[in-house]
C-alpha cells in the first residue's frame, strides 16, 4: 500500500508530489496525459509562492530561467491611466516571476516521482483505513490501494471527488484569445501592459526570450476556426500598436472563464487541490498559485499524518479554512478582472476614471498588493 496517491502531474500535482517525497513519503503520482502538454495558461508565479517554495530550493531555480516583472501599466487608447508598482511592496519577492509553464513543471517536479502517464482515474473510493484508486492505463484495469489520495487533475477530475452538481460552477460569456510571440525589442522586458479598451481588454506579459503573452478579450459566438482566431488576435496587437508582434502571431488559442470555489477539499483521507477544488479567471494568472499554495502548505501535515499514523485533523481543518477563504477572494477579485476587461461602451470614460483613481496615491499601494496574491491568507 502506498503512503499517498496524487492524481494530476501538471505544476500543482508534481509541486505536491515533491515535497512529499523530500519529507520521505511513499508517493505514487498519476497522470492522464501520455506526454508533457505543449498547451499553457499559467506563466506568473507571485510572491507568496516564491517566499512558500524558498526553504525547498525551488525558488532558485524557479527565478534562474524566469522574468521579473517588477511594473504594471494600465492604458487605454495609448494613453497611460496609471502604474502598478510591485516593487514598492514590503515583500520577500517584490515581482511576478513569469516563465513558460512547462518549465515551471520541469523545476517543480524534479523532487516527484515520475508519474506514470496514461494513467485515466475513474474512480476514488473512501475506506476506513486507506483509499481504493480504479484506473485505465492504456487499455486495461488497473487498481491500487493508498492511505491518502489527493486530486490535483483540474476541473475534469472533480467528479472524483464531489458529487455532480455539488460544486455551483459559473460559466462567464467571456473568451479569450492568447498566444506567445517575440516582442518588440524595444520593449521593457519588466514590464507588464494592460490596454483597456473600448472594444475589450489586451494583457501584455513578458516571457523569457524576448518573447511576450498577449491575452485578448475575443467577442462571445466568434468564429473559431484556426485561421479566423489568429486573424482577430493579430487585428487585436495591431490596433493596440503591438504591429512587430502581430506579424509574429502563426497561431491563437481560445479559452472561457469559469468560477467554481468548492466549500470543502477534505474527505476523510480523500483531498482535493487546485483547480479541482477552485476555478477563477485566468485574467490577473492566480489560479495556478493557489493550487500551489493549497499543496506546499498540505505537504507537511500529510507527512506528519503518515510518520505518526494519525490524521491532524485540528491542522487539516484550519489548512481547510484557509485555502477555502483564500479561494474567495482569488475569485472574487477575478470577477473584477473580468467585468474590467469587457467592452466598455458607453462606460469607457467611466472606467477609465476609476483605473486611474484606483492607480492613484494610496490606493496604489493596496491594487499591487491584491494583485501579487498579498491577500492569500497564506501569503
Amino acid at each position: 500500500m502506498r503512503d499517498v496517491t496524487v492524481v494530476g502531474a501538471g505544476p500543482v500535482g508534481m509541486l505536491l508530489a515533491g515535497e512529499l517525497a523530500r519529507r520521505g513519503v511513499d508517493v505514487e503520482l498519476l497522470e492522464r496525459r501520455p506526454a508533457v502538454g505543449d498547451g499553457t495558461r499559467a506563466i506568473g508565479i507571485h510572491s507568496p509562492v516564491l517566499a512558500a517554495l524558498e526553504a525547498s530550493g525551488l525558488t532558485d531555480h524557479l527565478l534562474a530561467e524566469a522574468v521579473r516583472v517588477r511594473r504594471g501599466e494600465a492604458r487605454s487608447r495609448g494613453r497611460l491611466l496609471g502604474t502598478v508598482h510591485f516593487d514598492v511592496l514590503s515583500a520577500r519577492f517584490p515581482f511576478v516571476a513569469t516563465l513558460p509553464q512547462a518549465a515551471t513543471e520541469s523545476v517543480l517536479g524534479a523532487a516527484a516521482p515520475k508519474p506514470l502517464r496514461g494513467a485515466y482515474v475513474l474512480a476514488v473510493i473512501p475506506h476506513r483505513d486507506a483509499v481504493v484508486v480504479r484506473a485505465g492505463l492504456l487499455g486495461r484495469p488497473i487498481e491500487s490501494e493508498s492511505r491518502i489520495v489527493v486530486v490535483a487533475g483540474g476541473g475534469a477530475a472533480r467528479d472524483l471527488v464531489y458529487r455532480p452538481g455539488a460544486v455551483p460552477a459559473r460559466d462567464y460569456r467571456d473568451r479569450y484569445l492568447m498566444t506567445d510571440a517575440a516582442a518588440d525589442g524595444a520593449a521593457d522586458g519588466e514590464l507588464a501592459v494592460i490596454h483597456l479598451d473600448p472594444d475589450g481588454v489586451l494583457e501584455s506579459f513578458p516571457l523569457p526570450g524576448g518573447r511576450r503573452r498577449f491575452v485578448a478579450w475575443d467577442p462571445p459566438g466568434a468564429d473559431d476556426e484556426p485561421e479566423a482566431r489568429t486573424r482577430r488576435l493579430r487585428d487585436a496587437l495591431a490596433r493596440r500598436g503591438e504591429a512587430a508582434a502581430a506579424d509574429g502571431v502563426t497561431a491563437a488559442t481560445s479559452f472561457g472563464v469559469r468560477r467554481v470555489v468548492a466549500p470543502r477539499l477534505r474527505h476523510g483521507r480523500v483531498f482535493a487541490i487546485g483547480d479541482t477544488a477552485h476555478e477563477v479567471s485566468p485574467i490577473g494568472g492566480q489560479g495556478m498559485n493557489l493550487g500551489l499554495l493549497d499543496a506546499v502548505t498540505l505537504a507537511p501535515l500529510l507527512a506528519s499524518w503518515v510518520r505518526t499514523g494519525r490524521a491532524p485533523d485540528v491542522g487539516l481543518l484550519r489548512w481547510e479554512a484557509r485555502r477555502v477563504q483564500s479561494a474567495r477572494r482569488a475569485a472574487s477579485l477575478a470577477s473584477v478582472n473580468t467585468a474590467l476587461g469587457r467592452p466598455s461602451g458607453r462606460g469607457d470614460a467611466l472606467r477609465r476614471a476609476a483605473v486611474r483613481a484606483m492607480l492613484a496615491g494610496p490606493s496604489a499601494r493596496l491594487f499591487a498588493r491584491a494583485y501579487s496574491m498579498g491577500f492569500d491568507v497564506d501569503a
